[in-house]
């Protein structure tokens, strides 16, 4: 089939990572999309959002496939050429602009899947860029004690707490830690969250994240570092707090959830709530493809 892209979302920060020569060129971009085959040196053609239009079909293809809205993990193309089972029919109530976040917010659903937040407990966000607001959105539809997220942007932190967060800090603040542990339980003799997600991107974000745990608490790492290093005080508090730290990546689901999980109920999970979160409003550019150098 032929896509005509309606529209194609950038990823800052793994497309940033690429630009800089900081994801480990011996890598493969993914093993399980035909599209974003080979690795990560570059030249690379990148991007993994991409909703379009079928404007045409070739021989074998079911004809009500032509003229309709569908999705790709596909990297940014004005046209390009797919097979079924490459593409996804949008709902038929969800705008290209909504649809667009569903990698996104696949990967909110997963981190929500590793994290398992409970009910009544404490969790701060770590990054409020389109993950950490989709995954806040999905968040604060819980009954939590206390959601407490932070960022570095003020428009961020503003949109973070529309969506439902009790608190959005300064992450820079020379009492970040007292203000975050403010607006938490006393839970002594280790305070601070149940569950903490770092998905700033930002590799020193991880030792704070660690640092706001509490006793026995999950720390979900979503952040993909690259090259960049982790610099990490194990040292100290960390070493009696039974803290788990979890790796969590939306290419696989864990193991413990797929005798009823698979990618299939992960996907419809997803449109259900893309239905019911619509980000577009989370748009803030636009570029037209005679542009993107």
């Amino acid at each position: 089939m032929l896509v005509q892209t309606i529209v194609s979302a950038i990823s800052p920060g793994t497309e940033l990572l690429i630009y800089r020569g900081q994801a480990p060129a011996e890598l493969a971009v993914d093993e399980t999309i035909s599209a974003l085959s080979g690795l990560f040196g570059l030249p690379i053609k990148y991007g993994y959002a991409v909703v379009g239009r079928v404007i045409g079909v070739g021989a074998g293809v079911a004809p009500e496939w032509e003229g309709r809205l569908v999705f790709a993990f596909h990297p940014h193309a004005s046209h390009f050429l797919a097979t079924p089972d490459e593409l996804l029919m949008l709902p038929a109530d969800l705008s290209p602009e909504d649809a667009v976040f569903f990698p996104n917010m696949e990967t909110a659903v997963t981190f929500m899947l590793d994290g398992q937040p409970l009910m009544g407990e404490q969790v701060a966000v770590f990054g409020q860029g389109i993950v950490g607001l989709l995954l806040t959105a999905l968040l604060s539809r819980l009954p939590l004690a206390s959601l407490v997220t932070l960022d570095l942007y003020p428009r961020r932190r503003q949109v973070s707490q529309d969506l439902g967060a009790h608190a959005s800090l300064y992450p820079s603040a020379q009492d970040a830690h007292e203000q975050l542990l403010s607006h938490l339980q006393d839970t002594r003799p280790y305070p601070g969250a149940d569950l903490t997600y770092e998905i700033s991107g930002n590799p020193d974000a991880l030792d704070s994240a660690i640092a706001a745990t509490g006793f026995s608490g999950r720390v979900v790492i979503g952040s993909w570092y690259g090259k960049k290093r982790a610099d990490l005080n194990l040292g100290g508090y960390f070493h009696r707090s039974r803290v788990l730290l979890i790796s969590s990546q939306v290419s696989t689901i864990a193991p413990n959830l797929t005798g009823r999980w698979n990618k299939s109920r992960r996907y419809q999970t997803t449109w259900q709530i893309l239905q019911q979160i619509k980000p577009a409003g989370f748009i803030t550019h636009r570029f037209p493809i005679t542009q993107a150098s």
